[in-house]
């Protein structure tokens, strides 16, 4: 990799003033992309600022029906909470399902989020659930906060702090997964909401996560696995590669919604 300064804030506002005084830093949460791509020498930073010393970006709370999770905390630490699983069981379960042992250990909810890889899992999990990402200067809506593939509406010096999840009436979490990387191919999150039904999906989309509006409609009339069915997501604006044609992501996302209503409930 190429040299760069290292900096290990123990506070939100002294991380984002690292960042400023850099000529061109980056944050870093579990590394779990950023550290393979320095590796790579794919990325050139000239600062790197590690945010595992700052203790306020950690932790999960649940009131007023609403979770929220630190940026900083562990894949493997959202799996294991009881107090997710109580409230939201298919956050618990998206979470449990991301990578491995390893992986999860070490990365991020706000790490995943902050980098919306489209094949990530917590973009459709907070797409679906209707979440909201709070950063160092604001709050924004999952709907306006993913923008495209590894775009985000993040600010270069801005910081998530924390994610919130309103809890759901019903949800579930299915996906496809590559076996080597465990990546979805497709995976599809359902959940009925006091604001309606959503439906979101990663894995597929030219564009990185997206909503379908006419699964949501078909649930709305009627939850049901039958009713996602006959839905179909246009071809050409999914991704076709070496792991999975276009049709056939089209083809996976109605048996994986159906899946997912069908585990919902």
């Amino acid at each position: 990799m190429y040299a760069f300064d290292y900096h290990k804030p123990s506070s939100v506002a002294d991380a984002v003033s690292a960042l400023k005084g850099a000529d061109d830093g980056k944050f870093m949460a579990g590394g779990q992309t950023l550290i393979p791509t320095l590796k790579q020498r794919l990325a050139q930073p000239s600062d790197v600022v590690d945010l595992s010393g700052v203790k306020e970006l950690s932790g999960i709370s649940v009131a007023g029906g609403t979770v929220t999770i630190g940026a900083m905390t562990t894949h493997a630490a959202v799996a294991d909470s009881a107090e997710v699983a109580g409230a939201i069981p298919a956050l618990a379960a998206l979470a449990g399902g991301i990578g491995d042992p390893q992986v999860r250990n070490r990365g991020t909810i706000g790490g995943s989020v902050a980098n919306n890889d489209p094949a990530a899992d917590y973009p459709a999990g907070c797409l679906a659930l209707g979440a909201t990402i709070k950063t160092s200067t604001r709050e924004v809506s999952a709907d306006n906060f993913f923008t495209g593939l590894f775009e985000t509406d993040l600010a270069d010096d801005e910081v998530i702090v924390s994610v919130s999840f309103p809890k759901p009436e019903k949800a579930a979490y299915v996906k496809f997964d590559n076996p080597a990387s465990r990546y979805a191919l497709v995976g599809v999150f359902v959940a009925k909401t006091a604001g309606g039904v959503r439906v979101a999906v990663t894995g597929a989309g030219q564009d990185g996560v997206f909503r379908v509006p006419e699964m949501e409609k078909a649930l709305t009339a009627s939850w049901s696995p039958d009713a996602v069915a006959g839905v179909k997501v246009d071809p050409g604006t999914l991704n076709s590669d070496i792991h999975a044609s276009a049709e056939y992501r089209s083809h996976l996302i109605a048996v994986m919604a159906k899946r997912a209503v069908a585990a919902a409930g």
